[in-house]
């Protein structure tokens, strides 16, 4: 018998050799089923969700068994072992909880699955983005790597472009969301992983906040237009931002609308709990009410997406499916920065 506890240890410190490696990889496939298996229905959460990534770091066996497992996973648990869970549809209920801490002297901003009901632990880091401005709009760039967040960086994910006035916004996937998409724009002078991989950018969301023409005080009101996982868009080049093709099918979420409470003399939603300080930023997303939507979305009551603030640079991010990490945390960081035309 092979001391599975050891092993699994060793191969998360890379401790493993050649010798050993050989050993794994002639082991029986369906005893690999079974102990991986096992170990993803166990092991739901982080930090004991490193013993599945180590099981993909044994051989390239283990890895493609360890995929093929845990990709259906992520729809049916939402659970987040490799960076392509980043960019699968969460669950549908209960909604997966986030952190984004912000950092203003960097412009730098950092998304964690929170792991308790704290808000003052970060939990498992996801993601990284960065402001980038110029005179013509502004860029969020988003990496794996808390260090590295460029477009030439081999963890950069996507951005997040927005127009002059920071009222439209286009979100760019690096990677083809189907086959046969076209790129909206090339990545030169990027770092690619592999010669095979096409460096480029690829339109896969929009996001716009609505003027207030009457220039009165009051909440902010946003359009996101989503390709989501299970949807089937493709890119165009219609303008020089880019934008998912007119004809193709689309997730479209509108912000809920507030209230207004007499007593308190503000606009109120209902964060149950994840929310804690008043401000402009705060929304809650939910689906148009259109019964053509795709797996059933047009229920204006279940809130997709929703973000507010805690302290003042901890932000709370709660969503569900169809959206994905990568997507909610994007349209997120648009809420970022003031918008003196839209409220």
């Amino acid at each position: 018998m092979i001391d599975t506890t050891r092993t699994l240890s060793e191969v998360a410190e890379g401790e493993i050799g050649d010798e050993e490696e050989g050993r794994w990889d002639n082991m029986p496939s369906e005893i690999m089923t079974d102990i991986i298996h096992r170990l993803d229905s166990s092991d739901d959460t982080w930090p004991s969700r490193k013993n599945v990534v180590a099981c993909a770091g044994v051989c390239r066996k283990w890895r493609e068994i360890t995929m093929a497992i845990v990709k259906p996973a992520t729809e049916v648990n939402g659970s987040i072992t490799f960076p392509s869970s980043l960019k699968e549809s969460g669950l549908r209920d209960p909604p997966l909880h986030c952190i984004i801490r912000r950092n203003k002297k960097t412009s730098t901003f950092y998304l964690y699955l929170n792991l308790k009901e704290s808000f003052s632990e970060s939990g498992k880091f996801l993601f990284a983005a960065h402001k980038s401005r110029n005179f013509a709009h502004t860029n969020y760039f988003i990496s794996l790597d808390h260090g590295d967040i460029s477009e030439r960086s081999k963890s950069y994910m996507g951005k997040l472009r927005s127009n002059f006035l920071g009222t439209k916004f286009t979100l760019y996937d690096s990677e083809s969301p189907h086959n046969g998409a076209r790129s909206s724009s090339k990545r030169f002078m990027s770092k690619q992983i592999s010669p095979q991989v096409q460096s480029a950018n690829y339109v896969v969301g929009q996001i716009s906040y609505k003027f207030n023409i009457l220039k009165s005080r009051g909440p902010r009101r946003m359009k996101c237009m989503m390709q989501c996982p299970s949807t089937t868009l493709t890119s165009s080049k219609d303008s020089n931002e880019g934008a998912l093709q007119k004809n193709s099918p689309s997730v479209i979420l509108n912000n809920k609308a507030p209230r207004w409470h007499d007593q308190l003399q503000c606009w109120c939603l209902n964060f149950h709990g994840r929310v804690t300080v008043a401000s402009v930023k705060n929304f809650q997303l939910v689906a148009t009410s259109d019964p053509t939507q795709p797996n059933g979305l047009g229920n204006e009551a279940t809130v997709l997406l929703q973000f507010g603030k805690v302290a003042d640079d901890v932000f709370t991010m709660d969503f569900r499916k169809p959206l994905s990490v990568f997507q909610a945390f994007a349209i997120c960081l648009t809420s970022f920065g003031t918008k003196p035309a839209c409220e």
